[in-house]
């Protein structure tokens, strides 16, 4: 089912996202932890690739393996980066045979090191581009694509970042799954500005929880120099160990859910760091009733 079609279902919705692991010990471990996911019923996973399609092959086979072993909607990540317009096609092809029929399209980053993208030889330059391919080549598959509330950093002026995400949902992106932040007013002001341009697709909010110091630098790192408020600075600041930082954090991201779901938003996703108790904790806290889970 496309995703689209999931969240306008009536309820509260939550998704999850992994990256794959690097080892086969590893794999266990993170399939046990999305495993512990299927008890709140997520309306979907997705799986991640890693900088420059460096993961590619993990990412395959941990979405098939989900497919094959679970009874969860999976969203598969699909990068320009390093793949031609056949590869992607033959990737397309696979998923599409074992019944994946969403699509996160995105461009990518670069291998670590590399002083910036380059289009691949016969491959996409955009992630529009990709849109448009699989919106003609697989036309019955859904297709996510990423928004920015504190900005594109490739992207600073504003207008025409907005330009191009509307381009995106033109081209046939169904709804936008943004990146993650800690100040909610990024993701209203965010909201705001693509109804403005005429944007009318669901806009999903993602959401961290700082669970260590050295998740909190990964965070910035993976999130491209995410905005950390003073306030939760402070927070941490006051903390002895990690078990403090996650106890602010869990508390921090469960503010920001309360929040969101007092205005009207009615799907989370939750980048996970590969960990499934701090997300089950901030799930067990907003108290969802039987009848807020979707149908």
């Amino acid at each position: 089912m496309n995703i689209a079609e999931i969240l306008a279902k009536p309820g509260i919705h939550f998704s999850f996202e992994f990256f794959p692991p690097k080892t086969a010990r590893a794999s266990e471990a993170l399939f046990h932890a999305i495993t512990e996911l299927k008890s709140i019923d997520p309306a979907y996973v997705s799986v991640t690739y890693g900088a420059g399609g460096s993961t590619r092959d993990l990412t395959h086979d941990l979405i098939l393996r989900l497919r094959r072993e679970t009874d969860l909607t999976v969203v598969a990540h699909l990068t320009t980066i390093g793949a031609t317009r056949d590869e992607v096609g033959e990737i397309l092809q696979r998923y599409s045979e074992a019944g994946i029929d969403n699509i996160m399209a995105l461009r990518g980053d670069p291998p670590k090191g590399s002083p910036g993208f380059f289009q691949p030889k016969d491959g996409f330059k955009h992630a529009i581009d990709l849109v448009r391919f699989v919106k003609k080549e697989f036309p019955h598959m859904g297709i996510g694509v990423a928004g920015f509330p504190e900005g594109h950093p490739e992207t600073p002026n504003r207008l025409k970042e907005m330009d191009y995400l509307k381009e995106k949902v033109d081209a046939g992106a169904d709804y936008i799954c943004t990146q993650l932040f800690f100040q909610n007013s990024d993701y209203y002001d965010f909201r705001e500005r693509c109804g403005l341009a005429g944007i009318k697709i669901p806009i999903i909010p993602g959401i961290m929880p700082i669970t260590s110091i050295s998740g909190m630098n990964r965070i910035s790192e993976l999130a491209l120099g995410a905005r950390i408020p003073a306030k939760l600075q402070r927070a941490i600041s006051r903390t002895h160990d990690d078990y403090g930082v996650s106890k602010v954090g869990i508390h921090w991201a469960t503010q920001q859910v309360f929040e969101l779901f007092d205005r009207g938003v009615k799907g989370i996703h939750f980048y996970t760091l590969n960990k499934s108790r701090p997300t089950l904790k901030i799930y067990d806290a907003l108290g969802i009733r039987p009848e807020d889970k979707p149908k």
